[in-house]
């Protein structure tokens, strides 16, 4: 060692340098968490919006996910009046409203033969006339 370098010197480098990329982890971590964020609300927004009926979910990037609010279990706090806003604002995004149990049609019933009693005269004629004709 020389007498104009210090023992010092090189610790004062690594020290300047670990704190560089200490600051550069941190902006990393960030950015990460920003991005983490952004996308967990846009989940959330999604599934508000089939649950409101959207017709296009290209329809949320209308949305300004500034406005959402995260609970500190992950799930978005205003998510449903988000999509009133977007529904009141652009309400050719939206369908009918959907439910988590899909409805079925009723069950098909063969037709109902019309008494006697709600035929008119000429109906009734017609049909006796049918129904003979059909005897053995």
């Amino acid at each position: 060692m020389s007498d104009n370098e210090s023992p010092a010197e090189p610790d004062v480098d690594l020290v300047v340098e670990l704190r560089a990329r200490a600051e550069s982890l941190e902006r990393r971590l960030a950015d990460t968490e920003r991005d983490t964020r952004a996308r967990l609300i846009r989940a959330e927004l999604r599934v508000e919006a089939v649950r409101a009926g959207i017709v296009d979910l290209d329809g949320l990037k209308l949305l300004d996910i500034n406005d959402a609010k995260l609970t500190t279990e992950g799930e978005l706090e205003n998510a449903g009046q988000l999509m009133a806003q977007l529904r009141r604002a652009k309400p050719w995004l939206f369908g009918n409203t959907s439910s988590s149990s899909p409805t079925s049609a009723p069950p098909a019933q063969p037709p109902r033969q019309k008494l006697a009693t709600e035929m008119t005269d000429d109906e009734y004629r017609l049909a006796r006339e049918a129904l003979l004709k059909h005897r053995p």
